[in-house]
């Protein structure tokens, strides 16, 4: 908060002196620290000069532009997996969570070791808070590779994208934060377009395909979730410690159900190119890019990974994502971004 200039307390204190107070009034009375500290907390922010908004614009574009590397980042995803070999793909799921889950830790731990040198005190920090996080890191990390393996990448990616809509819901439920009308009727078409998803995309291409959906479903709710806890504590947690604590848990229980270990090499390479660049870098740079930008630009900026994720894996595998996964789809899309537009044009409104 702005203090009051030296000029505006002198201002007040000559005003005090020119008007003395009438027979009836009470003597003046001194100044206190208090009353110097309500003048500071009363005091208008000053406008921000040229010079100030022009490095304030800059850091904005830099963040967008960050957060859509990091979209694109993370839609890399399915089209990597589609590439594993077929052996792994169907008998490995939890060694593929686990190997994408050890480098992801990795990753963010040279982090914190080379560039930030701060080593792994930042973990210790973070606290139970960060703890709870990580934990709910690790349920994302391991539900939607394991969604991956059970279903196709547009069915996995669209059934995530209801993220936005679920945190309100539960924000409404747990924090008693008031849901507007247009989010209520977004939520109302995002479960028509996953009912046409689950009946058309899933129940007719086969069982597998409605439980790799209900397994996809583990990922948005859990990301609400921590969305909800960390409101709900109050607490700002590093988001950097809590993805690391995420890959290590995930990769410490998916080792026991991994073993013994069959992937090859390549498998292994490919999969710690996942670590790195689809899991590791993205959530680093969605840090930085949150420093600028708000929830609903990043939740909106982050729907891109639904769009790009099933066009790399029918460009790069020849995945073609069913007819009614694609109709039920863009209603859930639709839904979703009509009603971030429509947030955002309510906040520039109200500013």
């Amino acid at each position: 908060m702005s203090q009051t200039p030296p000029a505006t307390r002198a201002g007040l204190a000559a005003d005090g002196a020119a008007a003395p107070p009438g027979p009836a009034a009470a003597a003046p009375r001194q100044a206190t620290p208090a009353d110097d500290a309500a003048r500071a907390n009363c005091a208008l922010p000053a406008a921000a000069s040229p010079r100030e908004a022009a490095p304030a614009g800059r850091n904005r574009a830099r963040a967008v532009a960050l957060m859509i590397v990091a979209a694109a980042l993370w839609s890399t995803a399915g089209v990597v997996t589609r590439h594993l070999s077929p052996e792994l793909q169907a008998q490995g799921r939890f060694e593929i969570t686990f190997w994408r889950s050890l480098f992801a830790a990795l990753t963010v731990a040279g982090y914190l070791l080379l560039v930030r040198r701060e080593g792994l005190r930042p973990v210790w920090a973070a606290g139970w808070v960060g703890l709870a996080s990580g934990s709910l890191w690790a349920v994302m990390f391991v539900f939607f590779m394991l969604a991956l393996t059970l279903t196709t990448v547009a069915n996995t990616l669209l059934v995530m994208s209801t993220g936005p809509l679920l945190t309100a819901v539960l924000a409404w439920l747990l924090l008693r934060t008031p849901v507007p009308a247009r989010t209520w009727a977004a939520i109302v078409a995002a479960m028509a377009g996953m009912a046409w998803m689950f009946a058309r995309g899933g129940v007719a291409a086969g069982p597998n395909h409605v439980l790799g959906m209900l397994v996809a479903l583990a990922v948005p709710l859990a990301a609400a979730v921590n969305l909800i806890v960390l409101q709900k504590t109050r607490a700002r947690v590093d988001l950097v410690p809590a993805v690391l604590l995420g890959g290590a848990i995930s990769a410490a229980l998916m080792l026991p159900l991994a073993v013994p270990l069959q992937a090859a090499p390549r498998d292994i390479a490919a999969l710690a190119l996942l670590g790195f660049f689809q899991l590791g870098l993205p959530c680093m740079l969605m840090v930085v890019a949150a420093r600028s930008l708000s929830a609903p630009e990043i939740s909106l900026l982050a729907l891109l990974e639904v769009v790009l994720g099933p066009l790399w894996a029918w460009l790069g595998a020849g995945e073609v994502p069913a007819a009614g996964t694609v109709t039920g789809g863009l209603l859930v899309l639709g839904a979703l971004v009509v009603n971030e537009v429509a947030a955002l044009r309510g906040r520039s409104r109200a500013a």
